[in-house]
């Protein structure tokens, strides 16, 4: 299986983590060789559209493990907030009065309304558009709209129902169950301390779009893979990049490395002159639905792939979060960053998840039992089997997978 690398702790050794995974790749490169694992790897064809099947991922899944629902981009300042729906549940986000960021249903206690529209704002209130019931930042139920008449009400017991959040690295996870005891942390694996080392806590929100694919997982496979890139890439950038992974992983999180010979320009620097910025490329996948790659059209960014499932097992779709080192201060840097972000939707939508529609359509049928993953998918394979796990393990034992010790 991939690389495993053990939990960090906090300002622990992330930066030399990122060292030895280049010097690896820099020795797969100067071999030819890549990591491989023992076998190839069968998934049943049905697990990517069995009605009964997409319903226990979505509840157990989605419903169960930390989702990355927003970075710190997006609500920097304390009042700002970031509504959106994630597996079929209303989600608002907000950064309270003192700075923390907190997690709600966008759900109004009376009577079950959606207090806020999807998107990003400023309040320093919620009010309901329903009956005017009105909720802190921080969640509070503040003011009840003719409360004379409503009736006797303790508003300390009607406030909205708190989601667990955590902000780390400047990015922000949700768990959708209100009643999780799956910490945070300890589901990130230390994989958080590696993200950290980008500095998404001081980057700029750029921009957001949507794309819409095939099956969850037949999605996420394609950025768990670097073997299809110069082939339904070759007309864009696949060429570039080759076809072979090293697959390195913390708990069921995977950074995909390659061999590379360009490491060898650093090997006579300290590693402290090392730059981050090549130490971080790559592509970051958090389990069970973001995948992070660099770009560098119109300044230095990256494109953050959230995906969730659509309303049918054949169906979801993916927000594309653009964020930036810096935010572009030129018109000509701003035309070239919009560039790079029109030119990345078009690869995802037209080549990654258009095959991926065609390929849905294939499996369906059943004419074959099972797909494949190679001795040089170990990404696809590790996710494929946490899937697995996840599904099999009950609430009560859910928090036992990631912990250590």
């Amino acid at each position: 299986m991939p690389a495993v690398f053990e939990h960090l702790e906090e300002g622990g050794m992330s930066r030399a983590q990122l060292i030895e995974m280049a010097r690896k790749d820099l020795e797969h490169g100067r071999n030819g060789t890549m990591d491989k694992v023992d076998e190839i790897f069968k998934v049943p064809v049905e697990n990517y559209y069995e009605p009964g099947r997409f319903e226990r991922e979505v509840r157990l899944i989605f419903r169960r493990i930390p989702l990355l629902l927003a970075t710190t981009a997006e609500l920097r300042n304390p009042g700002d907030y970031k509504a959106m729906e994630a597996a079929g549940v209303q989600v608002l986000i907000t950064r309270d009065r003192e700075g923390s960021v907190r997690a709600f249903v966008n759900m109004c206690s009376h009577r079950g309304a959606r207090l806020v529209g999807e998107g990003c704002g400023s309040a320093h209130k919620f009010t309901c558009p329903y009956h005017a019931w009105t909720f802190s930042p921080g969640g509070d139920l503040v003011a009840v709209y003719s409360q004379d008449d409503f009736g006797a009400l303790d508003k300390s017991e009607y406030g909205l129902i708190s989601l667990p959040c955590l902000e780390k690295a400047g990015l922000i996870w949700v768990t959708l169950d209100p009643d999780s005891t799956l910490d945070i942390n300890d589901f990130l694996s230390g994989y958080d301390s590696l993200l950290g080392e980008f500095g998404f806590d001081t980057w700029h929100h750029q921009h957001t779009q949507r794309v819409d694919g095939p099956n969850w997982k037949i999605a996420y496979d394609g950025y768990l893979d670097y073997y299809h890139l110069p082939i339904l890439h070759r007309e864009t950038f696949g060429t570039e990049i080759g076809n072979k992974a090293n697959y390195y992983s913390w708990g069921p999180h995977t950074h995909l490395g390659r061999p590379d010979t360009s490491w060898e320009e650093y090997e006579g620097l300290p590693e402290a002159e090392w730059p981050t910025e090549k130490l971080v490329a790559g592509v970051w996948t958090i389990f069970p639905h973001i995948s992070i790659a660099s770009f560098a059209g119109g300044g230095r960014s990256v494109m953050i792939s959230q995906l969730f499932p659509g309303d049918t097992p054949e169906t979801s779709y993916t927000n594309q979060i653009f964020l930036m080192e810096k935010e572009p201060d030129t018109e000509a840097l701003r035309k070239e960053a919009d560039e790079q972000f029109a030119f990345l939707k078009y690869v995802v939508a037209e080549e990654d998840y258009a095959t991926g529609i065609a390929l849905q359509k294939n499996l369906d049928v059943g004419a074959r039992s099972h797909v494949l993953f190679g001795q040089n998918e170990g990404g696809g394979q590790l996710f494929h089997k946490w899937v697995d796990t996840i599904l099999e393990t009950p609430d009560t034992d859910l928090p036992k997978l990631f912990q250590t010790g």
